[in-house]
């Protein structure tokens, strides 16, 4: 009878039909055998196909064999066994053994001959060597989105009649028409209606540059959209909470293949242009891991173990950072906190050189041409004042409220999304988001303006060559006695930016809730930070001018002359952006290293700390997970998340399964199962793996084996080893006992079988079983008494008990 039934749909193996490779069953049911000859030679992202994988020559004796004909596993492997289905977990412990066992015969050869010293030296060379093309290739696709996406952006509004591959920026840079007052303006730059109509002035010409910045949005987004529908189904949204998902051990093939790199990279220029409230510094980490596990499949070392490639993608993750953001350092700390589930100190060196070669290349590349790293460059010259902690804890409580509302809306806009007739029309859904946010935006030339243009002019402290209307102070030329900086009292231009900063505000709010997981690539950073700067700039002029009003009151007069420049608005912007973000992701550390590698002001880590931290207090009081973690929880992902504490006083016996008056566990017997029992039973049964107990009476438990590796090894005997038919004898123990003769051959099937599954008592706290699954990445244990096997928990069966222990609904941990 059946014990646990596999929840994810098969794509291959069906129930009665044994001919399949396919497992039926979900991916905490699936067990793979430590010590069984492995392959993992896909050399794509794709399942392996009969016949196409490699001969793994790590098998160790024994294998199929007979009384007439042994099979020899070093001379004939058997292809496909102990290799992982699609939507599985891995075995870290069987990985980490592999890996030790492969490294230890190298370094055991090394001593041979000079031919496997220098196999040796390259095996250990190779993780850096992979390292350095992984920054190498994720630092140039990088520099070729920043480029590509500025001028994508430059093309709604205009074209350079110098040469259409040039945006704005760089079309008037070498003009020799550009005054300082119109630096922006030169006449090799053209708008639309200067092209169509001939003129820039009057309304027509308004209409017509309107009609062409919504036109050029819709195109961009259009083209997205039907890309990712078309060719590349998983290059839409984020990224981050599938690959912390897969960092956690679960398989998604095609994921990170190169299908889904090409278009993500297309798409990921399209979906910025577009003006659409994304950010491109989240998908750039997709973009980097799909990077690393191309790479991985150039290096045997990689290809075949799949814990080995998790450590790759760990820092794969680092340089992504690292590229969208100019932030080395804070790359691999990101990695660290939020994504890696497993990050041993060998992975730490690595992902700190990925992470400077991908800095490295975006540098040399120079895609923002002001020969910078970081995006958003700062010079502020006033220190901050102990005071002002108070206004940047008010941002932090912003930012954590802030967070906490964008988490709750935009996953309610999502399961609407998910569970209504809404979700099948992807193309419309992003055309009318498109649409809607295009014609809003025009009018307003902060919201028309890319997001990170916008944040770079929030974060500006204003000088004497500024010209924007926040900067637009009314004796801002006049210099004081002394060498002082000059009262700032705000003219006209900065009452007008606060109105439209508030209008711009309020859009962005709105309109992130329904951006972020429609079927486009769409990153959360720069949306949640553009938040926050807009908040922390409308703060920051506020407490400028009432400081410069209000001089004489005892908060200010310690520290502020009159006739001094006390207040630093950008200052407030930056720490805005960090609240803001911080309140979304719940980022701490890794924030503000990245947000002071990000702006170069190194002096202000203590506001920016202060910020980050309330905000994370805030958003947690009003809701425990990140966005990350709510998307994961919302598309059921089989992710057991490493920051949560189990408090519940429960045991293992009340997890596993069978339960009371279920029907009894299904096991196989070590010496007394022919084929067709064995056949028999896999095809009623949807089960991944069978413990195999010494008989039936007894039910000592002997060891664990895959379903995926039972079909396998007797398909794989019916066709090359003679006589072995249905009745034929099938044997998990070393040595079979002499057989009548003109008996069948017998099938020995020992070397699949995991001799040491890990087991719990049935009076094992569950506090300590989630532990131990966490820490070991397990994906299931057998529960025994007394040697006598019970039950089985698996990851899901872990994951289900704590979603019924905080009252959610257990049967959303599937993968949807």
């Amino acid at each position: 009878m059946a014990l646990w039934q596999g929840a994810m749909d098969n794509r291959g193996f069906q129930q009665g039909s044994f001919n399949s490779f396919r497992s039926s069953s979900s991916d905490e049911d699936l067990m793979d055998i430590p010590g069984t000859a492995m392959d993992f030679s896909m050399r794509d992202d794709v399942p392996p196909l009969d016949g196409e994988i490699e001969e793994d020559r790590s098998y160790n004796g024994g294998g199929i064999g007979s009384s007439n004909r042994m099979m020899d596993f070093l001379e004939e492997p058997i292809p496909g066994v102990g290799t992982y289905d699609d939507f599985n977990t891995i075995d870290w412990v069987r990985e980490k053994s592999r890996d030790r066992d492969r490294h230890r015969e190298i370094t055991n050869k090394s001593k041979e001959s000079t031919w496997a010293l220098i196999h040796s030296v390259s095996d250990a060379f190779s993780g850096w060597l992979l390292m350095l093309l992984i920054g190498l290739l994720s630092g140039s696709l990088a520099g070729l989105i920043d480029i590509s996406a500025h001028w994508m952006t430059d093309l709604k509004e205009g074209i350079c009649t110098e040469g259409f591959w040039f945006n704005h920026e760089h079309c008037c840079w070498n003009s020799d028409h550009v005054t300082f007052e119109d630096r922006d303006k030169c006449p090799e730059w053209n708008s639309w209606s200067q092209l169509i109509i001939s003129t820039d002035e009057g309304a027509f010409a308004y209409i017509v540059n309107y009609f062409m910045y919504v036109l050029w949005a819709l195109l961009f987004a259009f083209l997205a959209v039907s890309l990712v529908k078309v060719f590349a189904p998983y290059a839409c949204g984020s990224g981050i909470p599938e690959i912390k998902t897969i960092l956690s051990g679960f398989i998604i093939r095609g994921y990170l293949g190169k299908w889904t790199l090409i278009i993500k990279t297309i798409t990921l220029v399209l979906a910025v242009s577009s003006g659409l409230s994304l950010g491109k510094e989240g998908p750039l980490v997709h973009v980097a891991c799909c990077c690393g596990n191309i790479l991985c499949h150039c290096f045997n070392k990689y290809r075949k173990n799949e814990a080995k490639r998790r450590e790759v993608l760990s820092a794969a993750a680092a340089a992504g950072v690292s590229v969208a953001f100019g932030a080395p350092i804070g790359g691999v700390l990101f990695s660290l906190e939020e994504v890696s589930y497993y990050f041993p100190l060998k992975t730490l060196w690595r992902s700190f050189f990925a992470a400077l070669v991908a800095a490295f290349t975006l540098r040399s590349i120079n895609p923002f041409g002001n020969s910078r790293l970081v995006l958003f460059y700062v010079e502020f010259h006033t220190p901050w004042h102990l005071f002002e902690l108070v206004p940047f804890i008010l941002l932090g409580i912003f930012g954590g409220l802030w967070g906490a509302l964008f988490i709750r809306t935009n996953i309610a806009w999502c399961r609407k999304r998910k569970t209504t007739q809404l979700g099948r029309y992807p193309v419309v859904e992003v055309l009318v988001v498109t649409a809607i946010t295009a014609i809003l935006a025009f009018p307003n030339e902060y919201t028309r303006m890319s997001t990170s243009e916008l944040i770079s002019e929030l974060f500006n402290d204003c000088g004497l060559l500024d010209s924007s209307k926040l900067c637009d102070y009314e004796n801002r030329f006049n210099t004081s006695k002394g060498g002082e900086l000059p009262d700032r009292p705000a003219g006209v231009g900065v009452y007008s930016a606060m109105w439209q900063l508030a209008l711009t505000l309020i859009l962005k709010i709105v309109i992130t809730i329904f951006t972020f997981g429609m079927k486009i690539p769409s990153g959360l950073f720069i949306p949640s930070m553009a938040v926050g700067a807009i908040a922390g700039r409308l703060l920051g002029v506020g407490m400028e001018q009432l400081a410069y009003y209000h001089h004489d009151w005892a908060i200010f007069n310690s520290w502020c002359s009159q006739g001094a420049d006390c207040i630093t608005p950008g200052l407030y912007a930056m720490v805005g952006a960090a609240a803001c973000l911080g309140g979304v992701t719940r980022m701490t550390v890794s924030l503000v290293v990245i947000m002071f590698e990000l702006t170069g002001g190194l002096e202000y880590i203590v506001p920016l700390m202060a910020a980050a931290m309330t905000s994370k207090w805030v958003a947690d009081a009003l809701g425990r997970e990140g966005i990350y973690d709510a998307h994961i929880r919302l598309n059921g992902y089989p992710f057991l998340e490493a920051k949560e504490e189990f408090a519940h006083k429960t045991l293992a016996m009340d997890v596993m399964k069978p339960r009371r008056n279920d029907p009894l566990l299904t096991v196989l017997t070590q010496d007394s199962m022919t084929v067709e029992d064995v056949e028999t039973i896999i095809s009623e049964t949807t089960y991944s793996g069978f413990p195999v107990v010494v008989s039936r009476e007894s039910q000592r438990l002997v060891g664990f084996v895959l379903r995926r590796d039972l079909i396998i090894s007797i398909e794989n005997a019916r066709k090359k080893q003679d006589g072995v038919v249905s009745t034929s004898i099938i044997y998990f123990t070393e040595h079979s006992p002499p057989m009548p003769p003109y008996t069948p051959p017998t099938l020995k099937l020992r070397n699949i079988l995991d001799l040491s599954p890990f087991t719990v008592t049935d009076l094992t706290p569950m506090e300590i079983v989630v532990d131990i699954f966490r820490k070991l990445g397990l994906r299931q244990c057998l529960v025994t008494h007394n040697g006598r096997l019970l039950g089985i928990i698996t990851k899901k069966d872990v994951l289900k008990h704590i979603a019924q222990m905080a009252n959610q609904d257990p049967d959303s941990i599937l993968f949807n």
